[in-house]
């Protein structure tokens, strides 16, 4: 398994995981943005009309209202990635990769309105009269042109609908349930195999039902989902008042030099704080990847520019609010630079040769080096001598890019005295029996867990994290089921949309106790193989969408002569 694993990551690193695939995302919402003259701005307030329901019409077809269609979208985009995935940012980037994450879901805001209004303006109806949409079929029906030549694009669009497939597993399901039972089990002490039978019974119970159910799920579970989420995050900022402000400077005032160090945190420069601060904004917010239009498709209108409105929304809601708002958690409570104890994973601990002193300067330059410019480091290779949980080599720990400290070690048995076999600065210890505890900095649930704690809530900050998680995430497996259902309709037909459910059900239930790591690696690689066909499509339609949307506001004053438009 962990030989398939790497040679995922190898494929992934020559695409998603590539240097060139956020410039190629970012410069798309770029040249939108400049193209269609900021219309993330303009149309702003009228896509909250629209929301609204202020111009719908009874003759709209469609299998969802314009906020239901929002609120799917937005339970796919809302999960992991704002409470874990801002923490991780951080973690890697400091405060200024926040910064980018924000001016990433700007940009993506264009990027929904354009993939959104294509996928609407050429969805279909299924053989049982479900409506049908989303990027491949813009793909099969839109008649593209280059150089003169017309052709179409419906063997790319079967390439993006087996992609999004496997990603409903590898994104919106798999990892999805196996974060959720680990953190109830690390909270409540509940096994994670109930988590997931629990779950997944009502995960059937939702998407069994189709469309019709899984919106009237949505629209109810993410305005409840994201104000507990809001009032919680209130309540650690306003414990933290007087770190308000100093957080808000911390995140523009290194934009363009890179994060300083601080506390356990060693700083990072502006190619790390940007690379890290735009990957995860792009995998909160999924603008280009082309998931979101599947949902927006379904959309009762009578064209299709006013649900590309209604999509700018979600990046700003998703990132800008949601995101924003965990940022400010991390950064005025503190938790982001301050080491803490936990139990330390083998991924993320590194062994060096000889002792290292945090408190001088030259010895944290170097660890700088290693972790942030990739500098070569020596690391240790030998027998790690320990006595009673002591460690007695001349070592230095380094766990999750920080310092480690007051580390001890254990086996069942209780302190560990003996010798442990280290390679490369790895542990070989493939049964995972020796845990090692200590302190060192922390990233993803753990660390927004930390920031919740610190609060007037205290502990209880922790189970509004572990509850936001578990709704946030629950929520994206609703949403993900529907866009493979919609992808198996688009290869297969209709009849095989039962299959997909059963399928991605008891999915579901397995991933709760087993590894997904091949699976999450494999998701990087997906990802990149629905957006890279979306962006290539949306690109070569660009002269077209901007011929739609003036058409839009053409037919707008004619219907609304008295309203004022923003064009």
């Amino acid at each position: 398994m962990q030989k398939l694993n790497d040679i995922l990551v190898l494929i992934d690193s020559y695409i998603g995981s590539a240097w060139w695939f956020p410039y190629a995302l970012l410069g798309t919402g770029l040249f939108f943005t400049i193209y269609l003259g900021f219309p993330q701005i303009r149309y702003f307030r009228h896509a909250l009309r629209i929301v609204r329901g202020k111009y719908d019409k009874d003759t709209d077809q469609g299998d969802a209202t314009h906020f239901q269609a929002l609120a799917t979208a937005l339970s796919g985009t809302i999960g992991t990635g704002n409470i874990g995935g801002v923490a991780l940012a951080i973690h890697l980037g400091g405060p200024a990769a926040l910064f980018w994450m924000l001016v990433t879901a700007f940009l993506g805001m264009t990027t929904k309105f354009v993939e959104v209004t294509l996928s609407h303006k050429y969805r279909e109806k299924d053989e049982t009269g479900r409506i049908a949409g989303g990027p491949m079929y813009y793909m099969k029906n839109a008649e593209f042109k280059v150089g003169g030549k017309k052709f179409k694009l419906a063997w790319l669009g079967g390439i993006f609908a087996f992609a999004t497939i496997l990603s409903s597993f590898g994104t919106g399901n798999l990892p999805q349930i196996n974060q959720i039972a680990s953190s109830v089990f690390a909270s409540f002490g509940l096994e994670q195999w109930i988590t997931g039978a629990v779950l997944a019974l009502v995960l059937a119970l939702v998407i069994l039902g189709g469309i019709k159910r899984i919106v009237q799920v949505t629209e109810k579970l993410v305005p409840g989902m994201a104000i507990l989420y809001f009032l919680g995050a209130l309540a650690v900022i306003f414990t933290n008042y007087e770190n308000i402000i100093p957080s808000f400077i911390s995140i523009f005032q290194d934009v363009f030099t890179g994060s300083a160090a601080a506390g356990g945190f060693l700083g990072a420069n502006l190619a790390f704080a940007f690379n890290r601060g735009v990957n995860r904004g792009l995998f909160s917010n999924e603008a280009g990847q082309g998931s979101a239009p599947i949902a927006h498709a379904a959309a009762k209108a009578h064209e299709p520019v006013s649900e590309g409105m209604v999509a700018i929304l979600e990046p700003f809601i998703d990132t800008i609010i949601i995101c924003t708002l965990t940022g400010l958690v991390l950064l005025s409570s503190g938790a982001w630079k301050d080491k803490v104890s936990n139990q330390f994973e083998y991924t993320e601990l590194d062994i060096l040769t000889s002792k290292f002193d945090e408190k001088k300067d030259e010895d944290r330059a170097r660890l700088y080096d290693y972790l942030v410019n990739d500098k070569e480091m020596t690391k240790y290779t030998g027998d790690l001598e320990v006595n009673n949980g002591q460690i007695i080599s001349d070592v230095t720990l380094v766990h999750s890019r920080s310092f480690a400290d007051n580390v001890e070690v254990f086996d069942e048995n209780g302190p560990y005295t003996g010798s442990l076999e280290v390679k490369d600065g790895d542990v070989i210890d493939p049964d995972r029996s020796i845990i090692f505890q200590g302190e060192s900095l922390v990233h993803s649930a753990p660390l927004t867990a930390e920031a919740f704690r610190r609060s007037f809530l205290g502990k209880y900050g922790e189970y509004i994290v572990t509850f936001g998680l578990l709704l946030f995430a629950f929520s994206t497996a609703i949403s993900w089921s529907y866009y493979g259902d919609r992808a198996t309709t688009y290869l297969f037909g209709s009849k095989y949309i039962f299959i997909y459910r059963i399928l991605y059900i008891v999915g579901f239930f397995l991933a709760s106790f087993a590894d997904t790591t091949v699976i999450w690696t494999l998701s990087g690689i997906t990802i990149a193989l629905m957006t890279l066909p979306n962006l290539f499509g949306i690109l070569l339609l660009s002269g077209e969408m901007k011929t739609t949307v003036k058409e839009y506001w053409e037919d707008f004053k004619a219907s609304w002569p008295n309203e004022k438009t923003p064009e």
